[in-house]
């Protein structure tokens, strides 16, 4: 009898080490992780992949002409493409896929609101392998009709394939258009069409029916009517994060995830809920020009300081509190 156990107890152990990475292997994708590749320390951006689902494009600020291809199953890398055929980038802020199956990437930041007389935009196709592997990428140069501008979200709609750029310059953002395709011939020309709040990255629902812009306190979904006007406006509960810098709808539409810079930075999702005008937070009125940039500057409520100064005050606070509760139980005693 204890032979027969032991034999039993030993085709148990073997089958649950086989079924282990299996299971780990099928985990539901598209839910919170965290990046795990030392290399990824200012992750700006993020798109969900069209050709591999669960897996997330991603980039640094600045860095050498590369984009990493995250598995959101376990956080790891699974790819990083090189882009050759490009110049050097001078700040990588974001990172769309288009209905054609291209990967665009937006070196569309400007820190010193105005600085740079164009901005870039890269493309290339989205790898149908995983791989670590250099591809051959097109640049488009870009300008603004009224200025230059510095931006962190750039979105390319699902269904039309134009390419849009929400700006964060200290009078506030606006969300520009750009031509219906783009051309390696000139630059392409963007211009104002909305005003909007002063953001760190956006996306397009997948059916193309929403713009989803997030700040570093905040996010908002939009109707999209036509590309020319946004429509009525809902809040979208943003997770709180450090360096709140992108954002990325899921593949299936059903849920945003947010992202933020720094070494082992996590990715939150945060789940949508029925999209159909319905939702209690649901603006009944189209979207009003937004007040002066809440986080123009470092030292202000929205800015990266202040950020940390909320971060640091809820720290306090909570600290507080198990102090005070300690001392309770003490005097209890």
């Amino acid at each position: 009898m204890r032979s027969l156990l032991r034999v039993t107890g030993a085709v148990a152990l073997v089958l649950c080490t086989a079924v282990a990475p299996a299971a780990a292997a099928e985990a539901d994708p598209d839910q919170d992780f965290a990046l795990k590749d030392t290399r990824i320390t200012e992750s700006s951006g993020l798109a969900a992949s069209r050709a591999h689902p669960g897996v997330y494009w991603t980039h640094n600020d600045q860095d050498q002409p590369r984009v990493f291809a995250v598995d959101s199953r376990t956080g790891e890398t699974v790819a990083t493409i090189t882009l050759s055929g490009v110049g050097t980038p001078r700040d990588m802020e974001a990172i769309s896929v288009g209905p054609d199956g291209d990967v665009y990437v937006g070196d569309i930041g400007d820190n010193l609101d105005g600085s740079w007389d164009h901005v870039w935009i890269y493309r290339f196709p989205e790898p149908k392998t995983l791989k670590d592997q250099t591809v051959q990428a097109t640049q488009y140069d870009v300008k603004y009709a009224d200025g230059a501008r510095n931006a962190e979200a750039l979105m390319v709609h699902p269904k039309t394939g134009r390419v849009y750029i929400a700006s964060k310059n200290e009078d506030g953002g606006g969300l520009y258009e750009g031509p219906a395709k783009l051309s390696t011939k000139g630059t392409n020309t963007f211009r104002r069409i909305a005003e909007v709040p002063w953001v760190t990255d956006g996306a397009f629902s997948p059916d193309g029916k929403e713009l989803l812009l997030r700040g570093y306190l905040m996010a908002r979904a939009y109707a999209w009517n036509d590309g020319r006007r946004l429509g009525a406006d809902r809040s979208v509960g943003a997770p709180f994060q450090g360096q709140a810098e992108s954002v990325s709808y899921t593949l299936d539409g059903s849920a945003a995830m947010f992202g933020s810079e720094g070494t082992g930075s996590r990715v939150l999702r945060v789940d949508l809920g029925d999209r159909s005008g319905g939702s209690p937070e649901a603006s009944k009125s189209p979207a009003s020009p937004p007040a002066k940039s809440p986080g123009a500057s470092a030292g202000e409520p929205g800015g990266e300081k202040g950020n940390f100064g909320l971060g640091v005050v809820v720290l306090a606070v909570a600290t507080a509190a198990v102090v005070g509760f300690k001392r309770l139980l003490r005097r209890g005693d």
